[in-house]
């Protein structure tokens, strides 16, 4: 399993970097860039999109017909649209949203930044989101890009990717945490119910 995402991975950057080189030629990075963005968004929102993409009973030419409807009604420029085109010729579109991602990575590298993935257990508000980009950036040095997510079983706090790193200061993780330090030392210990403050 290792492998293969390894192989994935290693797809994903080299047609990323491909593209990325041939954008910056052109003087289209924040183009791509914007084209990019609005594909991440469709394949988080929209199943059928998705299915489309990953699918591998979808023959290449109902891939590339789905997908040159998908990029005409979002205006995508001609290099995504070759991009996306190749891919699903090369029976390849399953690897889309790995190429997107290491992409933004490229993008953020070359632009100074460092990419911060954020999860939340409800949705940030635009004062929290600017005092998380601030701590961010007095920590890292760097302007952080950020991308939020929404997961209502967190019970509180944030998960924090960056780059690969995790930071994770939610709630659930802590009590979890202290569930297992707790069930490891139920021999020999008192219940908790027994404690009383001193």
């Amino acid at each position: 399993m290792a492998s293969t995402n390894s192989h994935s991975a290693g797809l994903a950057l080299r047609y990323a970097t491909a593209v990325f080189e041939l954008a910056a030629e052109e003087r289209a990075i924040d183009r791509l860039a914007a084209d990019f963005a609005v594909l991440k968004k469709l394949l988080g929102e929209s199943p059928e999109l998705a299915r489309l993409v990953r699918s591998p009973l979808f023959s290449r030419e109902e891939q590339a017909k789905g997908m040159e409807a998908v990029l005409a009604r979002a205006g995508a420029a001609d290099l995504t649209r070759k991009l996306v085109l190749l891919l699903a010729q090369k029976r390849r579109l399953f690897a889309l949203a790995d190429v997107i991602g290491a992409f933004e990575q490229l993008l953020a590298r070359h632009r100074g930044e460092v990419a911060a993935d954020v999860t939340s257990a409800r949705e940030l508000s635009a004062g929290e989101t600017a005092e998380l980009r601030r701590v961010l950036k007095d920590k890292l040095g760097r302007e952080p890009r950020l991308t939020t997510h929404v997961d209502p079983k967190l019970l509180g706090g944030l998960l924090l990717k960056v780059g690969s790193r995790m930071i994770d200061s939610s709630l659930r993780a802590k009590l979890d945490g202290l569930r297992a330090a707790m069930k490891g030392h139920r021999n020999g210990y008192p219940a908790l119910g027994n404690l009383r403050d001193s």
